[in-house]
């Protein structure tokens, strides 16, 4: 229990040991077990709003818990000097948001480089607006979120492959993945990889969010469309050419498990 001292409160020593355990240890599930058998459960196919939200909590938790679990060991080897105490949780903590910072820099960056590219060498598509074509036999679609100037990009071997109920699904595929702002969400995720680039966790868990917006982007575009639609785009870009044909914001996407969530 906690006393008071001098008038300001004192903390018996064997609590802050305890709390530091508490939270290593869940900084520890949080960092391997949790993650891992979320990665491999059926269910997020099924609800990916909801495997989302999981994600990111379990992203910040693990991320809070670690921070306290140094702050709180910290303050058990040395009680009488506070500050000391708690650099290795503060720079563990500026480490984090530092990586954030620059992750958001460089996606920045290498966005407007890429709109720069994109106006010297596609052209606007005659009737969509915000939309380029890019003169390639390769089925390729995907997006570049930009606030008001987002852009969709569609290349000429799509729109020769796709017949118009399957262009329709892919681009309210690549839509969704704008207007419900899906860079964002993968954005802390790429920064906790870049910081922590020798963690197994942190790109899986990087891969599952970015399977999940597909699959988030698919449920929009199945408001449009049929879903045997949808599926016959799927397989169309993803078996367009080389892997990874399909370039969305996310990266590279399980076809295969889109496909099968849409046939099941």
């Amino acid at each position: 229990m906690a006393s008071a001292a001098g008038g300001a409160l004192v903390i018996p020593h064997s609590s802050v040991i305890t709390a530091a355990i508490v939270l290593g240890l869940v900084a520890l599930a949080l960092a391997w077990p949790v993650p891992v058998a979320l990665s491999r459960a059926a269910w997020p196919m099924r609800a990916p709003v909801m495997a989302l939200l999981l994600w990111q909590a379990i992203g910040l938790a693990g991320g809070f818990s670690m921070i306290g679990a140094l702050a709180l060991a910290g303050i058990a080897l040395m009680p009488d000097q506070l500050l000391l105490a708690s650099v290795p949780a503060a720079v563990f903590a500026v480490y984090l948001l530092c990586h954030l910072a620059v992750t958001v820099m460089q996606v920045t960056r290498l966005r407007h480089r890429h709109l720069a590219l994109l106006e010297m060498l596609t052209s606007p598509h005659p009737t969509r607006a915000r939309t380029r074509v890019i003169d390639d036999s390769v089925p390729v679609a995907y997006c570049l979120p930009n606030g008001a100037k987002s852009v969709t990009v569609l290349s000429k071997g799509l729109l020769d492959r796709l017949d118009s109920d399957e262009l329709v699904a892919v681009i309210a595929h690549e839509r969704a993945h704008v207007e419900q702002r899906h860079d964002l969400l993968l954005l802390a995720f790429r920064a906790w990889r870049a910081a922590l680039p020798w963690f197994p966790i942190a790109a899986r868990a990087e891969a599952e969010v970015a399977a999940l917006v597909e699959m988030l982007a698919d449920d929009q575009a199945r408001r449009e469309v049929h879903d045997e639609v949808l599926a016959r785009a799927i397989l169309a870009v993803g078996a367009g050419g080389a892997p990874g044909a399909e370039i969305v914001v996310s990266g590279s996407t399980r076809v295969s498990d889109r496909f099968r969530r849409l046939a099941g």
